[in-house]
């Protein structure tokens, strides 16, 4: 047991959770029912404020969460950190006075929510046309995790305002919603097991009062220094449990070859790099503070850039485990080689490097973000 009552959550549930993993990757099945438990443990609801309901977790208690359940089950530590992320950005509204209706919505009646934020950068995508009391949206939303489970769709799309130009409105959209299908397409190299479908909006009616923000189409607005500020260390906790468990496993089988100068400088790049890791994600995880932090260009580089030094280090500390583990490492069974690839995928959040670099390197200079191609 730990000191941390909700990560002793995590080992009571996690060996289940481990079990098939193997078989959920080979078969690109997301372990639905998995969400019944964590909606029974309280781990979805666990960062709303007792008052509205919630468990009252802390933004670092998440990450821990995330990051033991990384070790057990990556991809669904992946798809719930999806859902956890917005929540956190509703709880800094929350420190900065604001009561967001959605702590009530989603306690009451343990909601799964859905980001659809891998398609909602800059520019979004989708189109909405305004009609009589609100929009109908029509988009393709990729890289939706957790959406077989999910509830709520919190999502963006383009609006051409007739006086205003281009703009961005945000806005949830129930997954039960007519117009709202998944196309099981997640057929992917790594962390298969998140059912990160796209998600299709045909003509589906959008009230106008469920529009939480608008924006301009082609400017970085302040929200996003909130989201990365709070959402990254979430979604790198998960990757950072999973380097941890390769780790473990590798040195499973390299203590058996400890003699070989060969096995101790696989094993101590990767033990470098899991370091880095740690200190990496531990330092997103200082940066939000628990919402306590004031959003900025120059906040948001650097936490982009960590997210980048973080998964890179992951990807590297997976490779060298199954350097470290010799040929046992290669083989199927062992797992090293579902995590190398589950390690990949942490790339494709928000920012990708390349993309992350120009951001910096614009800040850095004084420009303003730019939509990345």
């Amino acid at each position: 047991m730990t000191t941390n009552p909700w990560v002793d959550i995590v080992d009571e549930i996690g060996p289940g959770f481990s079990e098939g993993v193997a078989e959920r990757d080979a078969n690109d099945v997301f372990a639905a029912d998995h969400y019944a438990v964590l909606k029974q443990r309280g781990l979805i609801t666990a960062l709303i404020p007792e008052k509205f309901g919630g468990g009252g977790a802390s933004h670092g208690d998440m990450c821990a969460i995330l990051r033991r359940l990384g070790r057990y089950d990556p991809a669904i530590a992946l798809s719930l950190s999806m859902h956890q992320h917005l929540l956190a950005a509703q709880c800094f509204k929350h420190r900065q006075g604001a009561t967001p209706p959605i702590f009530a919505k989603v306690a009451s009646k343990n909601l799964v929510l859905v980001s659809t934020g891998a398609r909602d950068w800059l520019q979004s995508n989708g189109t909405l046309v305004a009609v009589d009391g609100g929009y109908k949206l029509n988009a393709r939303k990729a890289f939706a995790s957790g959406c077989p489970a999910g509830d709520v769709a919190v999502t963006s799309a383009q609006y051409l305002h007739p006086t205003e130009g281009w703009q961005v409105l945000h806005f949830p959209v129930a997954m039960s919603a007519p117009g709202v299908r998944l196309e099981l397409d997640w057929k992917a190299h790594g962390m298969r097991a998140t059912g990160s479908n796209t998600v299709v909006f045909d003509d589906v009616f959008v009230p106008e009062a469920s529009v939480a923000l608008t924006r301009p189409r082609d400017a970085f607005h302040p929200v996003w220094s909130i989201v990365l500020t709070v959402a990254l260390p979430l979604i790198c906790s998960a990757y950072v449990g999973l380097a941890e468990r390769a780790a473990e496993v590798a040195l499973g089988h390299a203590n058996r070859r400890s003699g070989s100068t060969t096995t101790q400088w696989s094993v101590g790049e990767m033990t470098s790099d899991l370091i880095l890791a740690q200190t990496c994600v531990g330092e997103l995880e200082r940066l939000a503070n628990n919402y306590d932090f004031t959003p900025s260009l120059e906040l948001s580089s650097r936490v982009l850039a960590l997210k980048t030094h973080t998964v890179e280090a992951v990807q590297r500390v997976c490779d060298k485990a199954v350097e470290a583990a010799g040929g046992p490492g290669f083989y199927r069974g062992a797992g090293l080689e579902r995590m190398l690839r589950d390690a990949r995928a942490g790339h494709f959040h928000p920012l990708p490097r390349k993309a992350q670099l120009l951001f910096s390197g614009r800040q850095a200079l004084g420009l303003e973000p730019v939509e990345f191609l």
